[in-house]
């Protein structure tokens, strides 16, 4: 496994909502509606920043609301880092767009069907 994956497979870690040009829940919620959002770790030499495309039935918008900037939302979603496909889940709390995340390496099954 490579040693970044690695890394942000085990435990948890910093992360924040990476929005350009505003960083702003409402912007957060845009990113959202289009199913695609980038998540920062923070705690990388420089930031890994990684867009996600978000799984919208595993993710949980129930406790946020955007346009009062409060509560959190849960954020799941697949991506490929380094050659490997990962699931990115992270927890950000709306009034600072921040929170906790990490990878979930996915192992991919080879179908045996042509070996009959």
């Amino acid at each position: 496994m490579n040693e970044l994956v690695q890394r942000l497979a085990t435990g948890n870690h910093p992360v924040e909502a990476s929005l350009q040009p505003n960083k702003t829940a409402q912007a957060l919620k845009e990113s959202i509606d289009r199913s695609y959002v980038h998540i920062k770790f923070t705690n990388t030499q420089g930031g890994t920043e990684l867009g996600v495309k978000l799984d919208t039935e595993a993710s949980n918008l129930q406790e946020a609301d955007f346009e009062s900037q409060t509560g959190k939302v849960h954020l799941v979603g697949d991506l490929t880092l380094n050659y490997e496909k990962v699931r990115c889940i992270a927890d950000l709390e709306l009034k600072t767009l921040a929170g906790q995340g990490h990878l979930e390496p996915i192992e991919e099954v080879i179908s045996s069907a042509n070996n009959n």
